[in-house]
């Protein structure tokens, strides 16, 4: 997956501010649910170039991020965009589902975009981690592509499977968007500790959610 996403470095920006919906407004709105000033770390998962690191700054400009990613070129678009700020951010080059999330525990973690590839058992090992990764009374938000309806996301899941089949690929990443409904993923979150999980926005496919550690 970090050869797919290395491929696209120089259009990612263009394509994910004008062809994803909701994105005019949701970068902003992940970063106004973050909250006030008592958010002083923050975890983000998928961080790639960085997109919603630039609404986030303008709402907490002294906020410390530890920004986690597979491609290295994503992160060194990163470092340019931010290159008065690298003493506040983190970078990791690396898979979010296996290494150490370095500065945990968090005051907060966030991923925007990035979780509709993963199966469900996956999601609930990362769901997890990512809980254990908080301080008490820490937040996870999520930022994503959402199913609609049940009946999409198992289309979704179930040419997932058909794909890696023909394919012959029996482990590892594939890019492939395998979205969940909201209500599925609330009971994953549910299940891998998070105590209570909110819907707070949706414009088009784009759902945010906000569950409490």
């Amino acid at each position: 997956m970090d050869d797919f996403f290395n491929a696209r470095v120089d259009i990612y920006d263009e394509h994910m501010l004008t062809e994803v919906d909701g994105a005019q407004e949701y970068y902003a709105e992940t970063a106004k649910l973050l909250g006030g000033a008592k958010i002083k770390t923050l975890l983000d998962l998928g961080c790639g170039t960085g997109l919603e690191l630039e609404a986030i700054f303008q709402v907490h400009p002294s906020v410390e991020v530890t920004g986690i990613d597979l491609s290295a070129d994503m992160l060194a678009r990163l470092r340019e965009k931010f290159a008065g700020k690298l003493q506040q951010i983190h970078l990791i080059q690396g898979d979010y589902f296996s290494c150490e999330y370095t500065g945990a525990p968090f005051d907060a973690a966030l991923s925007v975009q990035t979780m509709h590839h993963f199966s469900y058992e996956a999601k609930i090992k990362l769901y997890h981690k990512i809980y254990e990764s908080l301080k008490p009374g820490g937040f996870y938000i999520e930022t994503d592509y959402t199913a609609p309806t049940k009946e999409y996301e198992e289309f979704y899941f179930a040419e997932n499977e058909r794909l890696r089949a023909e394919n012959g690929i029996t482990e590892g990443y594939y890019h492939y968007d395998t979205p969940c409904t909201a209500q599925t993923l609330i009971g994953l979150l549910q299940k891998a500790g998070f105590q209570s999980v909110e819907r707070l926005w949706r414009t088009g496919n784009t759902e945010i959610l906000k569950a409490y550690r």
